[in-house]
């Protein structure tokens, strides 16, 4: 009876400790995003207008000049990689997920259909059984994104794969790959016209002095365009992580004529942790400029942990399906057999 109790009781304090997470974290989202000096911004496409590049606009402080007078400074655009939850009209709801940005452009090009996929398991979290499970997460904490139920998993269903990859090898410019071009020049046309248009005698005709240097074989233009990354992905000299499963996502690119990207780790405490700060983690490597983010989570609750991540995440998510695969055996890597790796991928 004792052992009963006791069991009771940690998921009495599992359900109100995830409450009071929640209720922490809901107070905290209105302001955990807000930059002084600085604003989100949005760039329209032009071959898909549908499209909007965020970007965050800091404003710069005026130049005072020796003489007295003084230049106000245009502001400048950086990347951003907080997605929706970096505009502050956004208000989101982590147990909803982000919008689906990408759904409309992966329905759009009528080759995927949805699946049933297989039904999620108390051994996908490591437990023998719901009782077993709801003994540790506590009756009815929804500790499993809900979400997920109104979406079911896509497949292709034309014949030929569903990537960025394939596309680019059509000569398919996607809106993926727009997003990307617009994206990659940070504004930089728009500071080419101030320098060419500057009242200095001698006008620069680049953005920076520098000497030539050893470009090692790399080939950056100028000017980013929605063909030149097109191309790139073609040669294989550089990727579009977009899962159709993943639509949350916005477009990034990854290849050495590219942007240096920062790929940020997160994983649960073996000590303390929850879902909760699992995707509050995602979303404060996000803030501060993370590009992919690898989810290194073992132990228990490893699908629910991912499912909440992705589905908030505005970055592609990495994962590490071993440890998943391990947890289904208790850990024990002898009686990991093929069928169950493969279930698990």
């Amino acid at each position: 009876m004792d052992t009963n109790k006791d069991g009771d009781g940690a998921a009495v304090a599992a359900v109100s400790d995830r409450r009071n997470e929640k209720e922490r974290r809901s107070e905290s989202d209105a302001t955990d995003f807000y930059f002084p000096n600085s604003k989100r911004v949005y760039v329209s496409g032009k071959l898909h207008p549908e499209i909007h590049v965020p970007f965050r606009e800091i404003s710069l402080a005026p130049t005072k000049s020796m003489n007295g007078e003084i230049e106000v400074n245009e502001p400048v655009r950086v990347y951003d990689t907080s997605g929706p939850w970096g505009d502050p009209d956004f208000h989101g709801d982590v147990e909803q997920g982000l919008p689906a940005l990408r759904a409309t452009w992966i329905r759009d090009r009528g080759d995927v259909k949805e699946c049933e996929g297989r039904k999620v398991q108390p051994i996908d979290d490591g437990w023998l059984s719901e009782k077993h499970a709801a003994s540790r997460n506590g009756e009815g904490s929804g500790f499993r994104f809900q979400g997920s139920e109104k979406r079911k998993p896509l497949r292709a269903s034309a014949g030929h794969p569903v990537t960025q990859l394939w596309y680019a090898r059509q000569g398919i410019i996607t809106p993926e790959m727009e997003f990307i071009a617009i994206r990659e020049n940070l504004g930089r046309e728009a500071l080419k016209f101030e320098i060419r248009n500057s009242k200095f005698e001698i006008a620069r005709n680049d953005l920076a002095h520098e000497h030539g240097g050893e470009n090692f074989g790399a080939n950056i233009p100028d000017q980013i365009t929605s063909e030149f990354v097109r191309a790139e992905v073609a040669r294989g000299r550089a990727i579009i992580p977009a899962n159709i499963n993943h639509p949350e996502s916005e477009p990034m690119i990854i290849g050495r004529n590219f942007l240096v990207k920062i790929n940020a780790n997160i994983g649960n405490s073996a000590v303390a942790s929850s879902i909760e700060e699992e995707v509050e983690k995602m979303r404060w490597a996000t803030k501060w400029g993370a590009d992919t983010v690898m989810d290194l989570s073992t132990g228990k609750n490893i699908h629910a942990t991912r499912e909440w991540i992705i589905r908030n995440s505005p970055v592609p998510i990495g994962t590490v399906p071993i440890y998943q695969a391990l947890e289904k055996v208790g850990g024990r890597a002898e009686e990991l057999t093929w069928e169950i790796y493969r279930d698990t991928l």
